[in-house]
């Protein structure tokens, strides 16, 4: 390597870019590691209520030279350059000293320098940080089904339900008015019988993520938090979001 110290190329950003948007609704700073197998960003939310974890194994990569790096950005500043890009287009990530250089590469060369930034909180490593958390119930569901649900319990609450019962998965919001969907042959369900209350708020950023892949995979436990999965070709995406706990009137 000669004048930087990492060089990596993505061909047909749209769904980096997406991503990259996602994740800035929840966070405002991440780290970004770079390592042999590719590259990940896990990151929590201020209000600690939700963990992001991000990854691009290294074969997703058109090019890919780099040793262990780990580079702080903002997002915002980040998913303002990716939005210049097109679906053709293929970008550039080059690290020299404390810059990063995004290279956007289609009919004519574009190229933007972002500051790099030093992120104050720990670092997290998202495996470690869910390995220990026990669920005891998945599902598999349709991704436009998951949206339509979840923009249903938003036209009558701020929170919803998620429940497994006798081999049926529901999604219930209930306030002054309500909604509820079921879902039985539509998903795969496995498990025991269990309930968990959600923030609508953070649900609907998570179903925009919905929208880049057939599937999503849901796991959660009573009372539990809930771990979110989607898989965009072998682009990895997951959330962790806190049980909203309800003081009993």
């Amino acid at each position: 390597m000669s004048d930087f110290e990492m060089l990596v190329k993505i061909e047909n950003p749209l769904t980096f870019t997406k991503v990259i948007e996602i994740i800035s609704e929840l966070v405002s700073e991440v780290r970004m590691n770079f390592n042999e197998f590719g590259m990940s960003i896990t990151a929590i939310d201020p209000a600690n209520v939700a963990m992001v974890g991000f990854r691009i194994p290294k074969s997703s990569f058109s090019q890919f030279e780099t040793g262990d790096e780990v580079i702080g950005v903002n997002l915002d500043n980040l998913k303002k350059i990716m939005k210049r890009t097109n679906s053709g287009s293929s970008v550039i990530l080059k690290k020299r000293e404390n810059l990063l250089d995004i290279e956007i590469q289609d009919r004519i060369k574009r190229k933007f320098s972002l500051n790099l930034i030093d992120i104050e909180n720990e670092e997290i490593d998202f495996e470690e940080k869910t390995s220990r958390m026990m669920f005891s119930s998945k599902v598999e569901l349709n991704s436009s089904d998951f949206i339509d649900s979840i923009e249903d319990c938003i036209v009558v609450a701020d929170a919803c339900s998620f429940i497994i019962e006798e081999g049926k998965f529901i999604i219930e919001a209930k306030e002054m008015n309500s909604a509820r969907a079921e879902f039985s042959d539509e998903a795969l369900i496995s498990g025991e019988n269990c309930k968990s209350r959600y923030s609508l708020e953070y649900l609907s950023k998570f179903t925009k993520a919905s929208k880049l892949c057939d599937k999503t995979k849901i796991s959660l436990a009573n009372n539990h938090p809930l771990r979110i999965d989607f898989k965009i070709n072998a682009i990895e995406l997951s959330f962790i979001l806190a049980p909203r706990v309800e003081t009993e009137d």
